[in-house]
């Protein structure tokens, strides 16, 4: 009599990215690395020796709840409660967007320009809708003169990022404050820097976002308006007023607001425009301005 096959791991991980496959994902295999790591306690790199092995029953449990989850559209980073970014771990939860490969263009361009003030004693930065946390703790780690203002209008964001700046060691450099934009920063702050990635999203482009951005991410840090430009033209008028002379403001767009957002800043009349850097795709993804 012909026992029942095993579930290996590499059973698992077979079935898994075919099930995952057929319900619209479009990285199965990894989806189905990712969180049998998680439900192994492993890294992802371990399966790899491990093909042969079979998990006990209550890995596979944990296992198949989260893959049942993933197949209901519920992004990997929530599911498994973490996502590397700029080379380091962050936590997430489905109160903060899920960190993605665009905004390092902002970590880079930011530390370009600031890599040039070695010899300043302090380096000022505001971070604005700082969500999880990455880009004031990036910008922390590889400037050691940097203090850094982290702003978010949500506690429940802010309490994501508290514990990554702990993970990171860098309460000490990296201040955490519950604001809408510039609102609660003490008034007589001033910056050399102010960093945003912002929401961006115009009312009518959120409704054709995929459903696993639209039905999981924050609306909050998503959808700005029905020009999806609203909360950029706040951040570059109060930017205004608290950046130094000379000062740079850097925000993260959507390609499709480009001219519009150009626009905005030179209309202010108090910046000077310098060259939009561009993601891999050379399209215009992070906007700079110096402070006149």
């Amino acid at each position: 009599m012909l026992q029942p096959e095993s579930w290996t791991v590499a059973r698992l991980l077979k079935w898994t990215t075919d099930y995952l496959g057929s319900r619209g994902s479009d990285s199965p295999r990894l989806d189905a690395e990712v969180l049998l790591a998680k439900s192994l306690g492993c890294q992802r790199i371990d399966l790899y020796t491990a093909f042969e092995k079979v998990p006990d029953e209550g890995v596979r449990s944990a296992f198949r709840e989260l893959v049942l989850r993933r197949a209901k559209g519920m992004p990997v980073a929530y599911l498994v409660g973490f996502r590397e970014f700029y080379s380091l771990p962050f936590r997430v939860t489905p109160d903060v967007l899920i960190p993605r490969p665009e905004t390092e263009f902002l970590v880079i361009a930011l530390l370009d320009i600031a890599k040039r003030r070695s010899n300043q004693a302090s380096i000022e930065i505001c971070d604005i809708g700082t969500g999880s946390g990455i880009v004031a703790i990036c910008v922390a780690k590889h400037l050691e003169n940097a203090c850094v203002t982290a702003v978010d209008l949500s506690s429940a964001a802010l309490q994501v990022a508290s514990a990554n700046v702990a993970d990171h060691g860098l309460s000490d450099r990296i201040e955490l404050i519950e604001s809408d934009l510039f609102k609660s920063v003490p008034s007589e702050r001033r910056f050399d820097f102010v960093v945003s990635n912002p929401p961006y999203i115009s009312s009518t482009e959120m409704e054709s976002l995929a459903p696993g951005v639209k039905d999981y991410e924050p609306r909050l840090a998503l959808e700005s308006g029905p020009r999806g430009t609203e909360v950029i033209e706040k951040i570059v008028v109060q930017s205004a007023e608290r950046l130094l002379v000379g000062g740079y403001l850097l925000i993260e767009i959507s390609p499709m607001i480009h001219d519009a957002v150009f626009d905005l800043i030179e209309s202010d009349g108090h910046f000077e425009l310098v060259q939009t850097v561009q993601d891999l795709a050379r399209l215009p993804r992070v906007v700079k301005a110096v402070r006149k």
